[in-house]
C-alpha cells in the first residue's frame, strides 16, 4: 500500500479571528439568555431588614465576647456572675460583674469590692465600702454592705480576703457566663464558633453571588 503525504496549511490569522469572534457571540448570547431567563429579584424591606438584624446580633455577640471573654483575660480580670438581690438594683441577678484585682490600700469608699466571705474559701460576696479603718496597729478592715440591706455586714473584711473591685458590669449576660463556664462548656462553645463561621461564610457566598449577577447582567445588556 503506497502511503502519500497530504499537505495542510495552517488556517489564517483572519480565519482565527473569525473563530474568537463567533465564539464570543455565542458566549455572549448565552449569558444574555441566561440574564433575561433569571434577572436579578428587586431585594425588599424584608431582605433588607433582615441583613440589618443578622449584622446587628453578630456585632452584639462580638461585642459581648469583648467585654466577657478577651479583656478580662488581658487585664487578669475575674467574670462573676450575681446569683442574689443583695446589689439591687445597680446589679440585680444575673447580671455579670468584671473585678478587676485592686490592692487593698486602694480601695476607696464607695468602691463596689469582691472579697472571699472566708481567707483561702471559694465562697466571694461583692458589696459596697462604707468605711475604710486602719487601728494603732496598722492593720487595714473594711465595712461592707449590699445596697438593698438595711444593715451593713456583720463581719469587717481584712486586706487577705479582698480579690478587688468591679470594674464594669454587663447585665443579663451572668447566667449565660455560667453555662459557658459550666458542665455545658464542651457543648456551647463548639455550637456558637460554628454558628458564627457559617453565617460568615453564608454572607461571603452570597455577596459573591449577588456580584456575579450583577456583572452578568451589565455583559448582556446591549
Amino acid at each position: 500500500m503506497t502511503l502519500t503525504e497530504t499537505e495542510t496549511s495552517a488556517p489564517s490569522q483572519e480565519a482565527l479571528d473569525a473563530q474568537i469572534a463567533e465564539l464570543t457571540a455565542k458566549r455572549d448570547a448565552l449569558a444574555a439568555a441566561e440574564a433575561a431567563a433569571n434577572p436579578p429579584k428587586p431585594k425588599g424591606l424584608l431582605h433588607y431588614l433582615g441583613v440589618g438584624l443578622s449584622a446587628g446580633a453578630l456585632a452584639l455577640v462580638v461585642l459581648v465576647a469583648l467585654l466577657v471573654v478577651v479583656i478580662p483575660a488581658a487585664t487578669g480580670s475575674r467574670a462573676l456572675t450575681v446569683l442574689t438581690g443583695s446589689m439591687a438594683p445597680a446589679y440585680p441577678p444575673g447580671t455579670l460583674l468584671i473585678v478587676k484585682p485592686t490592692p487593698p490600700d486602694e480601695v476607696r469608699v464607695g468602691d463596689v469590692m469582691t472579697y472571699q466571705l472566708e481567707s483561702g474559701k471559694a465562697v466571694l460576696v461583692t458589696h459596697r465600702v462604707i468605711e475604710k479603718s486602719q487601728d494603732t496597729n496598722g492593720n487595714l478592715t473594711f465595712i461592707t454592705k449590699g445596697d438593698h440591706n438595711d444593715l451593713a455586714d456583720d463581719d469587717p473584711v481584712k486586706p487577705v480576703q479582698v480579690v478587688g473591685t468591679v470594674w464594669y458590669a454587663v447585665p443579663w449576660i451572668g447566667y449565660v457566663n455560667n453555662a459557658v463556664n459550666g458542665d455545658l462548656r464542651p457543648l456551647i462553645i463548639p455550637v456558637v464558633v460554628g454558628l458564627l463561621f457559617a453565617y460568615a461564610l453564608w454572607m461571603i457566598i452570597s455577596g459573591a453571588r449577588d456580584k456575579v449577577k450583577k456583572r452578568r447582567a451589565a455583559n448582556a445588556a446591549p
